[in-house]
């Protein structure tokens, strides 16, 4: 019997989430996908830290920015000579709110890899799915450049993200699961929210057949896992980003793995696009995404400010 890994692979598209290029070569994923919390952890590890000390030396002088979007790009191109297709590079998460800034700076790390010799078929620029943030995306896809929305958690972040025609959004499963089962608290009933009925596998499972119906080709991205029982119950969905520990269990395990996300046999018409104030309205109105886009945003802010020390410590 195939793994689960293996069987996974015949539904959906498998990516992995780490910035540990050297890990990534024994589950043969399609894609790879990264963020400041991710390079921080990899920059860290003894393997790695000569490549960002090499990096921080070959552009001495440079403005900090600059440099950070070097290192992250450094681990892109070693990254995608280990996987067959696509990177997801981030931007700075500091900028979420600036839409012209973060134009500005995906079209630099655009830049930086095309100078090295990488189309952009192989990279995805990672913006938050803040509504500057998807502004910014709808802008750069008419430029060629293909994006990935992230830390997204509420529909009317999809809704936008389709009707910016963006290449892909990240629909984070484990943060929505942990969003409820913290409000649960001791109420919260484990078994009943597994599988099909878990909140986080719930959200991507209406996105994914509101774009299929819709014909949005947008694709869909499952992210964040907190178990293997949310991945099986994605089995289908356009593709799934998971951790290197998670990999590994999908590996060692042949239990059957059922296509659970299909395609309609018919799609019907798009609707009207999201207004600004239809969009702030809604996520207003979903307590869950409003804290959890918040939160997101801080975390890899904060990521973002101690790598920047780390290349602050080296160029001292």
């Amino acid at each position: 019997m195939p793994s689960q890994l293996d069987q996974l692979k015949q539904y959906t598209t498998v990516v992995a989430d780490t910035g540990d290029f050297k890990q990534l070569a024994q589950f043969t994923p399609q894609d790879a996908t990264t963020n400041p919390s991710l390079i921080l952890k990899a920059v860290q590890k003894p393997d790695y830290a000569p490549l960002l000390a090499d990096t921080v030396k070959a552009h001495k002088g440079e403005a900090l920015d600059v440099i950070v979007d070097n290192v992250l790009v450094r681990f892109g191109l070693e990254i995608l000579k280990v996987v067959p297709g696509r990177v997801s590079t981030e931007v700075d998460a500091r900028l979420s709110f600036d839409t012209e800034a973060t134009v500005a700076r995906a079209r630099r790390i655009m830049g930086l890899y095309e100078a090295a010799g990488i189309p952009r078929s192989r990279v995805l620029i990672k913006i938050a799915s803040t509504w500057e943030g998807i502004q910014a995306a709808r802008v750069l896809e008419q430029e060629g450049i293909r994006c990935n929305l992230t830390l997204l958690f509420a529909f009317c972040q999809a809704q936008a993200c389709g009707d910016a025609k963006v290449q892909l959004i990240s629909p984070f499963v484990g943060r929505i699961y942990d969003w409820y089962k913290k409000q649960a608290g001791a109420a919260w009933d484990e078994a009943a929210n597994a599988g099909d009925n878990d909140p986080g596998v719930k959200s991507v499972a209406r996105i994914y057949a509101y774009y299929k119906d819709h014909g949005i080709a947008t694709e869909v991205m499952g992210a964040s896992f907190r178990n293997v029982g949310q991945i099986i119950a994605l089995a289908g969905c356009d593709l799934l980003t998971i951790s290197p520990d998670l990999l590994a269990q999908l590996q060692a395990s042949e239990a059957p793995v059922a296509r659970k996300l299909t395609p309609p046999s018919q799609v019907g018409v798009a609707e009207a696009p999201l207004s600004e104030a239809a969009f702030r309205y809604a996520l207003n109105e979903d307590a869950m995404a409003t804290e959890k886009l918040a939160e997101g945003i801080r975390a890899f802010a904060v990521d973002a400010g101690k790598l920047d020390a780390m290349i602050q410590a080296l160029q001292a």
